[in-house]
């Protein structure tokens, strides 16, 4: 059956509507990037006040994840970051292996925790404020970070795209189960501090 001059013109007009339909609706991934957090230049600390007269800071030397980063539009960045609890370090030998135990983050049941955001805000120039779930001692709670940064890409001398945030956020230890020890000893609340660089994958 032979179509018209004008049916043709219909048919490609419906098509033309319906693949440009298509495309307009189809989710864009092309401005996300993936970067994967630099264990070597990747820093969580914590500080915790001692016997109410004090701070006590130690650390966490095995981190890993990942920034799914939107640089068109950074609230779209979706980050996913894992510690390694029997990394952690206070200086004191001693004091690391009752933290490992199961009075702390009993780490034989619990040896990792995980932080994967849920929502990123921008909170003025350079600053952004990154809200997501933090998993730890088997205990889930929504957590808000204070961010600074991303910085803009810079290429290291190995031709390495990196990028670098520093983050702050305080707990409550107890929110966590964690709840050995009034507070007299040792604060309830504990503020965590985030220095990470990331690579271009």
């Amino acid at each position: 059956m032979k179509m018209s001059v004008r049916g043709n013109r219909a048919l490609f007009v419906a098509l033309a509507v319906v693949f440009t339909s298509a495309v307009l609706a189809a989710p864009s991934h092309a401005q996300t990037t993936t970067w994967q957090i630099d264990p070597a230049h990747a820093n969580a600390q914590f500080t915790v006040r001692h016997l109410s007269i004090s701070n006590v800071s130690g650390q966490f030397n095995k981190m890993s994840g990942t920034v799914q980063l939107d640089p068109k539009d950074i609230t779209k960045t979706v980050v996913n970051a894992t510690i390694d609890v029997s990394s952690i370090d206070t200086r004191d030998s001693h004091r690391d292996d009752d933290l490992k135990s199961d009075g702390f983050f009993d780490v034989a049941k619990y040896p990792t925790m995980t932080f994967v955001s849920t929502k990123i805000e921008q909170a003025g120039p350079g600053k952004l404020k990154m809200t997501g779930n933090l998993t730890m001692h088997g205990v889930t709670k929504v957590v808000t970070f204070d961010v600074d940064g991303p910085s803009d890409a810079i290429t290291d001398p190995w031709k390495n795209q990196r990028r670098g945030a520093s983050a702050t956020a305080t707990i409550n230890r107890r929110d966590f189960g964690i709840e050995k020890y009034p507070a007299a000893a040792i604060g309830d609340e504990v503020k965590i501090t985030l220095d990470i660089e990331f690579i271009s994958k």
